[in-house]
This record gives C-alpha cells, structure tokens and sequence, in this order.
C-alpha cells in the first residue's frame, strides 16, 4: 500500500516512512524478545519482516518476478532454518575456509590465468586447466557438505551416494576396515554402500564430461550406464537382505578443497594431458588405453577430463576417448576391489569380487558392442 501511494502522490517519501515504521515495530519486537528470552535471541523474524515490505514494494515498482523468486527464497529459508542450523553446526573453521578458498580460486584466481598454452605440446592452457580443477572439486563439495549434511544415522546408501562425490575410494577403505571390526554382521549393508560409491563414480565421469565436450556423452553412456545399472542392481539385492537398522558410521572425509591439494591435482593433470598430447603424436589408439590404465590406478578425473578435451579438439575420435575413459574406470575399479580384498571381512570379500566381475564385464560388454 505504501508503494502504492508513494507512486500516486509521485513520492517516495510515503513509502520511506512505511518502511521506517516496519523498522520501528521490528526493533521493538526485538528488544522485547531479548529483555524476556535473553538466550532465544535472533534476528529470522525481523529480517523476514522488513523483506516482506521491500519485496511488496519491488511487486508494485514493476519487479514482480525478482520479487515472487525471493519470496520464495525467504519462505525456503523460514521453512528449513532447523536444518540449516544443524548444518552449519556440523561446520568446522576447515569447512568454512575451504569454500573461501574455492570462491578465490574461482572468482579471483580463474580470471588472472592466461588463455593460451604455455607448452609446445599446446597441452597446458592454464584457463582451461584451472576451470576443471575448480569443476572436479565443486562436484566433490557437493558430495562433502551432503554426507555432513545427512549425518552417518542416515544409513550406508545414503552414506555411499554422498560420499562417492568425494571419495569413492575413501568409503570403500572405511566400510572395509568397519566389516573386520564387526565381523561380518553389516556386511550386506557394507556391500551396498560400497557399489553405490562406486555407482556414483560412474556419474561423475559422465557429468565431467558433459561439461567438457557434450557429444561425447551419448557414446559414453553406453558403456557407462551399463555399469552404473549393474551396480544399482547389485547394491539393491544387497540392500534388500540388509538389516534396515545399520548406520554408516563416520566416513574420514576431509573437506576436498585446500588450494594445496587443487595445485597438486592440478600438477597431476597437466602431466597426464602431456602424456596423452605425446601419445597422440607418436604411439595413437591403444596407447591411450595404457595411459589410461595407469592413471586410473590413482584418478580417473583427470584422465577422464584429458581424454574430452583431447576428442573435442579433434585430437582422437569419440570411440577411442570412450574407450580411454571406460579402462580408467575399469582399473580404478579394480584397484578398489584389491582394497577390499586385503583388508575386508571374508563375506565382503566375495561380495566385492563377484560385485567387480560383474561390472567387469557389463562395462566391457557394453563398450564392445557399442
């Protein structure tokens, strides 16, 4: 009403003074609030007051899209401010300062890199390198701050499909050394947990790689989401057998950003896209499969990114970069099983290994026939 006024009277003057007496009653409510509940002190309801009156406002000057957005983003906020601050509780200083380090490498470190190669090769374009340095660590904070999110009382599921975006290899060492520990009665549980980390790796390669040359994705999702479905049929059976009642249990992940670990990754990376620029000019076709092959015992992002970038500049064809990818993933794959055969309970063990073979063989299968 007051916007109203102020636009037929031609002056803001009605709607300063409105807004100056919302102000008035917010400041009262709270000093009311602070003199009778000193220790529920908080500022929610007074925020949420004055940005009522600014949105209604912003409706009558013309605004009324930006206004019904942040409407909406208030009534979100008001409605799970209980779960935000149970969130934010589960934050550490590490937390914090990791995401201030991710917006500096993004917002102010990305901008002063140069654009073009710094190498013969015309491998290593800092931009480029940086822009998916920031992309593998944004999709492994999402991981992080869900898994922190849900707690370890949500279950191994939920459990692996958080922390697979951080760290596959991270779950699959935890749930090992948890089934010796409890001697096998969470193993049908465990076995869940640890494909559905697995699952999500094969997620991740294909968004990795929708970002970076999207027509690779339709090629890529054969073999991969051939892996994928036999490893969400596979954690299914052993979810159903499962006793419902088991937690996850702390996972140790840390935060996956400190600008130490970005330079590292990012050192590695750059290695691996001159590896695979070398291979393309001397040794092409299966010495990408053998570059591929070793990278994958540590990474597949980093081969996963090479190899799209390689395909969207021409420099193999989508078959031979699908190809690359899925041995990268098969080997990290295998890598992880060898983890759970040494250090695993018997009964995980077996499940792993069959778990494996059958990924095994869908991933090569599909990639075959494809």
């Amino acid at each position: 009403m007051a916007a109203w006024l102020s636009q037929l009277l031609g002056s803001p003057l009605v709607f300063a003074v409105a807004i100056a007496g919302v102000s008035a009653l917010v400041v009262a409510g709270h000093v009311v609030q602070a003199r009778t509940k000193p220790e529920a002190i908080g500022l929610t309801t007074e925020a949420a007051a004055l940005g009522v009156c600014l949105l209604g406002g912003a409706c009558v000057a013309g605004y009324p899209e930006i206004a019904l957005a942040l409407g909406i983003a208030t009534s979100a906020v008001l409605a799970y401010k209980q779960p935000l601050h149970e969130l934010v509780g589960r934050l550490g200083t590490e937390d914090i300062d990791a995401g201030v380090k991710l917006l500096v490498a993004t917002f102010i470190v990305l901008p002063l890199l140069p654009r073009e190669a710094l190498d013969p090769l015309g491998a290593i374009r800092p931009y480029s390198l940086w822009q998916l340095v920031i992309l593998v660590a944004s999709l492994s904070l999402v991981g992080y701050v869900a898994t922190r999110a849900l707690g370890p009382q949500r279950g191994t599921a939920v459990t692996g499909l958080a922390g697979g975006l951080v760290s596959s290899t991270a779950v699959t060492l935890a749930f090992a050394r948890r089934s010796r520990e409890e001697g096998g009665k969470t193993d049908e549980a465990l076995a869940a947990g640890v494909l559905l980390a697995w699952g999500v790796m094969f997620g991740k390669v294909v968004i990795e790689v929708a970002v970076v040359h999207p027509p690779l994705v339709a090629p890529l999702l054969v073999p991969f989401g051939a892996m994928a479905a036999a490893t969400a049929v596979l954690a299914g059976l052993h979810a159903s057998r499962a006793d419902s009642a088991v937690v996850a249990g702390e996972v140790p992940l840390r935060n996956p950003f400190s600008l130490t670990a970005a330079v590292r990754f990012a050192l590695f990376f750059a290695a691996v896209l001159v590896v695979v620029k070398l291979v393309q000019r001397w040794v092409p076709g299966q010495g990408f499969n053998a570059v591929a092959a070793l990278a994958g015992l540590t990474d597949v992002d980093a081969i996963t990114l090479s190899m799209a970038s390689l395909a969207r500049d021409g420099g193999c064809d989508a078959r031979t970069a699908v190809g690359s990818i899925v041995v990268a993933a098969l080997t990290n794959t295998l890598v992880k099983c060898g983890m759970l055969l040494a250090l695993a309970s018997v009964a995980l063990r077996l499940r792993a290994a069959m778990g494996t073979a059958v990924i095994l063989v869908a991933g090569l299968a599909a990639a075959f026939l494809g």
